[in-house]
């Protein structure tokens, strides 16, 4: 699948995460399709105030829900009230959209870097996603 294919494929399944027309299983086999093609689900903060794994009441796991959601803050094609949302959902559970006070750049990627890193030893990350990290890393001299 070309590079353009998969973007279009991600934006389609990012739309059904949040189409209130779609059912709920759909919903959960679109964020692990979207986990899968190693969309963007940079670690930092999916998993604040939840354990990995963890379950909210209709058996949703959260990292996976909170990350559909930061998804769609990246989504050039989601309308600005579903970034809105988003947005509102990950404050709500402390996810930070500004730096820390005295975190540098330098800090930041290092942190960035790091995530990737643990991703690639990680048993429960696809292949798709390692070979993103890979790619992310290489071009950020990570590796």
């Amino acid at each position: 699948m070309s590079g353009h294919d998969e973007k279009r494929v991600a934006a389609g399944l990012q739309a059904a995460v949040h189409n209130p027309h779609v059912s709920e299983e759909a919903k959960e086999r679109a964020q692990e399709r979207l986990a899968q093609m190693g969309v963007p689900t940079e670690g930092t903060s999916m998993t604040r105030g939840h354990a990995v794994g963890s379950t909210d009441g209709a058996g949703h796991e959260t990292n996976r829900v909170l990350g559909g959601y930061k998804a769609t803050l990246h989504n050039p094609r989601t309308s600005e009230e579903a970034k809105r949302h988003a947005r509102e959902i990950l404050e709500a559970d402390g996810y930070q959209f500004e730096r820390p006070d005295g975190v540098t750049e330098d800090e930041h990627q290092k942190r960035v870097n790091a995530g990737y890193k643990a991703a690639l030893h990680n048993p429960r990350v696809s292949e798709e996603a390692k070979q993103h990290a890979r790619e992310y890393l290489k071009e950020h001299g990570g590796l």
